[in-house]
């Protein structure tokens, strides 16, 4: 038997209190999650009452803080990187839960007041308040200082005017994280803003229609003279770009986890076709071309695997780089392409339906090299960070 799947020591990344947590919410998926995946597909939206169970069973929130219904200030990624593992080892990616936890979170526990966590931080930790974070517009995706959503003041509100798009977690959230800008100054004129569902003059448009990941609901978002209180700017104005860069490097480790999993089951579902499948009389996995392209996979996913925990021991210390932040994400998230679409070929005109994992995990895998920065994006942070 294959030792690829096997529980093995990972230069001491995971505690036991990791994998106990590991089994729990492995549980929860295959209890609430995995059943209902493929209806969830097809309607294009993950129920709401998920995320509420998830909250529910300890899943969401582990960093806020015990008196806001949080896991006590649990400032440790490594649960958050054991949730994107299962959730990718299942399949089930569309299941916003490390968008709420990982992106959306650190925002609330870096820069809400002390009003604004007691308002929103209970919800957030129970599944009552779905979130979303609001950057990509129509005319700017990677550049956010490019941004051009604009926040105005009025008296005891500001009147945000726009649109963005691509928002993930677009229909479902009931707080939205906006950036929107203040000033006509590229990195100091933007500012945060947290708009929830029945603000005046907040709109959603259409559950976008995607390639893959169709159980994200991924939505656009209208701004048309939206009145939001002043108590809801998050962080000091002026102060949005700052933020949005500094938690870009978690975002990029989600991804980057999430990509290593992917690719390895992928590998795994290759590796059991190929034994059950014959060919003229003989198992797939016999041939000599399906054995290389195995190992290639194998050995590719085990070194990016090597260099993303890597990474995860210095997100933990706190003493994770930008560049290397990028690093992770790009090798990451072009291994998960490439590994599934070379698993894929393994499966033969099977591999092609989306009955089988393998095909929906081909449509799935295609965003990662897009969304939280491009994989050009990434090229071009690495290549400065050398001097070039």
């Amino acid at each position: 038997m294959s030792t690829v799947a096997a529980p093995r020591p990972r230069l001491g990344l995971f505690e036991p209190e990791h994998e106990d947590f590991r089994q729990s919410f492995r549980s929860f998926l295959e209890a609430e999650v995995v059943p209902a995946y493929a209806d969830w597909e097809r309607e294009g939206i993950v129920p709401r009452e998920v995320f509420a169970a998830a909250g529910k069973s300890g899943f969401l929130g582990m960093a806020l803080p015990e008196e806001h219904g949080g896991g006590g200030g649990v400032d440790d990624f490594r649960f958050n990187a054991v949730i994107a593992e299962e959730v990718a080892d299942t399949g089930c990616v569309s299941f916003g839960i490390n968008l709420h936890n990982d992106i959306c979170l650190p925002y609330f526990l870096g820069l809400a007041d002390a009003e604004q966590r007691a308002r929103w931080m209970p919800g957030l930790a129970s599944g009552d308040l779905i979130a979303a974070i609001a950057m990509t517009e129509p005319g700017t995706g990677s550049d956010l200082a490019g941004i051009r959503t604009t926040a105005r003041r009025d008296g005891d509100h500001y009147v945000l005017d726009g649109a963005k798009t691509f928002i993930s977690n677009g229909m479902n959230a009931d707080v939205v994280i906006v950036a929107a800008r203040t000033s006509e100054d590229r990195h100091c004129g933007l500012s945060l803003f947290v708009v929830e569902r029945d603000t005046p003059g907040f709109a959603r448009g259409r559950n976008l229609d995607k390639i893959g990941m169709h159980a994200q609901d991924t939505a656009e978002l209208f701004f048309d003279g939206a009145r939001v209180p002043v108590t809801n700017l998050l962080g000091e104005e002026g102060g949005g770009f700052k933020a949005l860069v500094g938690n870009l490097a978690q975002e990029r480790m989600t991804i980057a986890v999430a990509s290593v999993a992917s690719a390895a089951a992928a590998l795994r579902q290759a590796l059991e076709y190929t034994r059950s499948r014959t060919v003229f009389g003989k198992p797939v996995s016999s041939y000599q071309n399906t054995r290389f392209e195995l190992a290639d996979v194998h050995t590719k996913v085990e070194m990016a695997r090597a260099f993303v925990d890597s990474c995860l021991h210095e997100l933990v210390a706190g003493t994770l780089t930008p560049e290397r932040a990028a690093m992770a994400k790009l090798a990451a998230s072009e291994l998960q392409f490439s590994a599934v679409d070379r698993c894929l070929q393994l499966f033969g005109g099977y591999g092609y339906m989306t009955e089988y994992p393998i095909g929906r995990a081909f449509a799935d895998a295609r965003i990662g090299r897009i969304y939280g920065g491009t994989s050009e994006i990434m090229r071009e942070i690495i290549g400065r960070s050398l001097g070039v």
